[in-house]
């Protein structure tokens, strides 16, 4: 599967909206009463964005600092606090995944297939090499390996210290498939993730030894866009839990050590999900938010009044669910109930990937490029 089919893909997918949106349009935004004050702390910008290509850039956090690129190919380090920049350095790449951070290092990789490791105190370039695909999701870095996803179908282990490869692990790519790509997740010494193929695959970090595979959504439907079961979200491992959505397929629950699937519900997301106590949330395909029961997927509240805006995935933050939209607005809901408590405006453009809570901040990155950070004020009560 190379990229050029993939953007086929979301032009047909395109295409097919845009029919159905002369009958359902996106959802007009309704004036409510906000139960919850928010406000813009501050905001940054990195180099370049495109409102077209869907990049998996996102801000990522490591103590006091936060780390963003652009795809114009800048990368930064700034305050938590207030944004403050401590340095930048222009990588003169497209990039278009990341970035990751840990052990002392910054990752990103770039459209043209590139992976750039950073020296995460100063910004100096420590090596840069080629992994033969478009990197669409940020790497991870975990005990001296950086595993980095590529739209080629492939996982690779590189090796933090110079970039050489630990292992490669690759399985085939559907002709036609969703643009983008979830990232891997290390969980002590496994890799997890989901594939183009709707299945997840675990994986030893230290190897890339196949330590198990399962389906989730298996393909079927008579033309390409209705096989389509991509899963392109990263996975959660909560416990001895993994739990995963994919496109065209559903909801699912497996056991962390050997993929066997506990259960399984209908219902399609390229946005991805949350989990948090016995509560798993998930932004659906349509861009409803639907709450279910994690123990067996049961249903607990749906809410729709963001249909068709192009939803992220949901973000946690503390009682509260938030999602971003493609009209650049945040939107807050009640995490037990789905009730609207407040909305915000971003004015940077589209929001495709889903916000980054770090204690009270909520962190946010456009897809023209602007770097925000929010807070919400606890919720009233009397």
């Amino acid at each position: 599967m190379n990229r050029t089919l993939a953007l086929v893909a979301v032009a047909l997918l395109a295409a097919a909206c845009s029919k159905e949106d002369e009958v359902a349009p996106p959802a007009e935004l309704v004036d409510f009463d906000p139960q919850v004050r928010v406000e813009r702390v501050w905001s940054a910008g990195t180099k370049g964005g495109d409102d077209v290509l869907r990049l998996g850039l996102r801000p990522a956090v490591e103590g006091d600092r936060v780390y963003v690129a652009g795809h114009g190919g800048d990368v930064q380090a700034l305050t938590i606090a207030d944004g403050k920049s401590l340095w930048r350095v222009d990588t003169k790449l497209e990039l278009s995944g990341g970035p990751a951070v840990g052990e002392g290092v910054v990752a990103v990789g770039s459209s043209g297939g590139d992976l750039v490791a950073l020296d995460g105190a100063t910004g100096t370039e420590r090596w840069r090499v080629a992994t033969g695909g478009e990197v669409l999701a940020a790497p991870v870095i975990a005990e001296g390996i950086i595993v980095v996803r590529t739209v080629d179908g492939r996982l690779r282990g590189l090796r933090a210290a110079n970039g050489s490869e630990a292992w490669s692990y690759e399985q085939p790519v559907p002709r036609l498939t969703l643009r983008g790509n979830g990232s891997p997740v290390v969980d002590g010494d496994m890799v997890i993730a989901g594939l183009d193929n709707g299945k997840v695959v675990s994986l030893s970090l230290t190897t890339g030894e196949l330590l198990w595979t399962t389906t989730v959504a298996p393909s079927q439907g008579r033309t390409e866009i209705e096989r389509l079961v991509d899963i392109d979200s990263p996975v959660r491992v909560i416990g001895d839990d993994i739990f995963v959505v994919g496109y065209h397929g559903r909801i699912a629950m497996l056991a962390r050590d050997s993929g066997q699937l506990w259960w399984g519900r209908e219902l399609s997301s390229n946005r991805g999900l949350a989990v948090d106590g016995d509560t798993i949330y998930v932004t659906t395909a349509d861009s409803s938010v639907v709450a279910l029961r994690r123990r067996d997927g049961t249903p607990v509240w749906t809410q729709d009044a963001m249909l068709r805006r192009s939803l992220t995935g949901p973000a946690l933050a503390g009682g509260t669910l938030v999602v971003g939209d493609f009209d650049g607005y945040l939107h807050w809901l009640d995490a037990a109930t789905g009730q609207m408590l407040a909305r915000g405006k971003t004015g940077g453009g589209r929001l495709s990937n889903t916000p980054v809570v770090v204690d009270d901040l909520l962190l946010l990155q456009t897809d023209s490029g602007d770097v925000q950070a929010w807070r919400a004020e606890a919720r009233a009560t009397g």
